[in-house]
């Protein structure tokens, strides 16, 4: 599952560092997680999607990758990145 256009963009507006950024690690975490929250929906009702829970998890490991870059490069900004997106360390 995929996230819209529409929200794709307003992750960008929220979580950018500098205009046109979308390279960023806060930007790439909060596109994972958004998409991470789609299909976490999209398991409630699908229990046996085994091929869609693969690519989840794969995308919780590489945001887990980013988050731990992040992490070392920055404490500062990962702290506020957690807390903006609500999730746990």
């Amino acid at each position: 599952m995929s996230i819209t256009a529409e929200e794709k963009s307003r992750v960008l507006k929220e979580f950018a560092t500098k205009d046109g950024d979308t390279g960023s690690p806060e930007v790439q975490i909060a596109i994972l997680t958004t998409r991470i929250k789609t299909l976490t929906e999209h398991f409630k009702t699908h229990k046996k999607d085994n091929h869609g829970r693969r690519g989840l998890l794969k995308m919780v490991a590489q945001r887990r990758k980013l988050l731990d870059y992040l992490r070392g490069k920055d404490e500062d900004r990962y702290k506020d990145l957690i807390k903006k997106l609500g999730i746990r360390r």
